[in-house]
């Protein structure tokens, strides 16, 4: 039912319709999620202090009344605050709970002040909405339409319902519903309100700046943490670089991939400034910051998220000059890269030449994740095993090899193998619907190349890694890019920037 709900929200164009589905969504996404976490470690305060729990809780409610009437008096808020809570997670135990021996707690980190500014959002909007709707003149008149949704919208809200059914049979039954209670649910509710806000040129070089100055308050921590050897955040991590030589940063973020990621994107959205904004100051800003960012990137050790950085890079050179030499270039890389590694496989760490052994140690055991999902897929290649199954049935069927096995650290192959070809033809079609949506008529408009080639990185690096709807930066770029796109579909005016100055006007997406 939540699943279904927002899908609604997603797609509906009715505004009473779309209000009702959030409110729902908003509302039965809380109750799972307390029924899932209620044995958590950290609800133990909440079993021994019941009044104080609740006293907490409502003053909770209070707070996110009052978020929700400064949210309504100042709409803009919510693209600012959103961006501001992004990279913020809180780590929450999860699962086993006590009539269940035999399944083992795991800990998610939880968007909660994302949370936080998705439900007073939603609330800020859903309120007025329905209260227009119960007085007579409403009523009388029809409500005017919202501009058709995107095929990826639609797409979207199709895999979100049937990730939900899959996990009716499913041996990862409670992983499946924490990606949809933790994750997906929230997220469209987010993709809902980012679609139909007011997106000017000023709006969008704000929300940017406050990201810029985010990813260079995490980078200094980064260089922090590499100066002293010290980490504050996952304990494996600590571990980790206690038993080799080199030293990996992870900033605020629990996992440096992701971090190197979320530096990447906003690399990528910094270059886009700096080929498009001619001002002195600008690129010199833009320059900067840049190095900053580098430099903290190569500390993260993320390999993924440098080949994400040179995707972008390139999507960015092809969008604003031309795409054949751009392809030209890449084809020559990766070939010479290719030749590079068959000649001296040692020195890329392939000390046993190509050979299997080999590839499992040079990507740190994810060769044979990929591989074991593979073959996980062939042995049911229609339905799969179910949503959120892999972790389960990698472990059951590959034990001596399951070493804190989370996923395939490739996106297609775990919808492959989680989802069959059902799911997996449904998740195809949403990347290409989403691709073509950002990148038509998009060249010219530099708001529209920096969060495609952003949006394009990202996809990548789901594939060399994870996470592509459980993170909040694709439902960020879709919603933004989406919203972007209705603009240019309807024709509105894009001028292009005045020679020297950055002024690409973008005429605002009305409700």
């Amino acid at each position: 039912m939540a699943a279904l709900l927002a899908g609604a929200a997603i797609i509906s164009r009715s505004d009473l319709r779309r209000a009702l589905a959030m409110l729902g969504a908003i509302l039965l996404a809380p109750v799972l999620l307390l029924d899932d976490v209620w044995h958590a470690s950290q609800f133990a305060f909440v079993h021994r202090h019941p009044l104080e729990a609740a006293v907490g809780a409502v003053v909770a409610l209070v707070v996110l009344a009052g978020a929700a009437v400064v949210i309504r008096r100042k709409p803009l808020l919510v693209p600012l605050l959103t961006m501001l809570t992004l990279p913020f997670r809180i780590p929450i135990s999860t699962g086993a709970s006590p009539g269940n021996v035999l399944a083992q707690r795991t800990t998610s980190n939880l968007l909660v002040p994302l949370y936080l500014v998705v439900a007073a959002a939603a609330l800020a909007w859903i309120v007025p909405t329905l209260r227009a709707h119960r007085t007579a003149t409403a009523a009388a008149e029809r409500t005017p339409q919202r501009p058709p949704r995107h095929w990826f919208e639609k797409l979207l809200s199709a895999y979100i319902v049937l990730y939900a059914v899959q996990a009716l049979y499913s041996p990862g039954f409670e992983k499946a519903l924490q990606n949809e209670v933790f994750f997906y649910v929230p997220f469209a509710v987010l993709l809902a309100l980012l679609r139909d806000i007011e997106w000017s040129r000023e709006l969008l070089v704000r929300c940017l700046g406050l990201t810029a100055v985010l990813a260079v308050i995490f980078a200094l921590i980064g260089f922090g943490e590499e100066i002293t050897k010290t980490l504050w955040l996952n304990s494996k991590l600590i571990e980790t670089n206690q038993l080799h030589e080199y030293f990996t940063v992870n900033s605020v973020f629990f996992d440096p991939n992701i971090f190197g990621r979320y530096l990447a994107l906003v690399m990528i959205l910094l270059v886009t400034v700096l080929i498009y904004d001619q001002r002195t100051r600008a690129q010199l800003a833009s320059i900067v910051t840049l190095a900053l960012l580098w430099g903290c990137l190569i500390f993260t050790l993320s390999r993924s998220s440098l080949a994400a950085l040179s995707l972008g890079m390139a999507v960015l050179a092809a969008l604003r000059w031309r795409a054949k030499p751009v392809f030209y270039l890449a084809a020559v890389v990766i070939v010479a890269g290719a030749v590079a590694v068959a000649a001296k496989p040692e020195r890329f760490g392939l000390y046993r030449g190509l050979s299997t052994a080999s590839l499992q140690v040079a990507t740190d055991g994810r060769a044979n994740l990929v591989t074991g999902g593979i073959t996980l897929f062939t042995e049911r290649p229609l339905q799969g095993w179910g949503s959120g199954s892999f972790t389960a049935k990698y472990e059951q069927q590959f034990a001596k090899e399951a070493r804190s096995v989370s996923d395939s650290h490739n996106i297609p192959v775990t919808v492959a193998t989680e989802q069959g070809l059902i799911g997996l033809t449904l998740y195809v079609a949403l990347v290409i619907a989403a691709i073509a949506t950002l990148l038509r008529g998009a060249r010219g408009n530099p708001f529209r190349v920096g969060i495609a080639a952003a949006f394009l990185a990202l996809l990548l690096h789901t594939m060399l890694y994870a996470a592509f709807l459980e993170d909040p930066l694709t439902w960020t770029l879709l919603g933004i890019g989406g919203a972007l796109a209705t603009a240019a579909r309807a024709g509105e005016s894009e001028p292009k920037p005045a020679p020297g100055r950055f002024r690409h006007r973008l005429l605002r997406v009305r409700a």
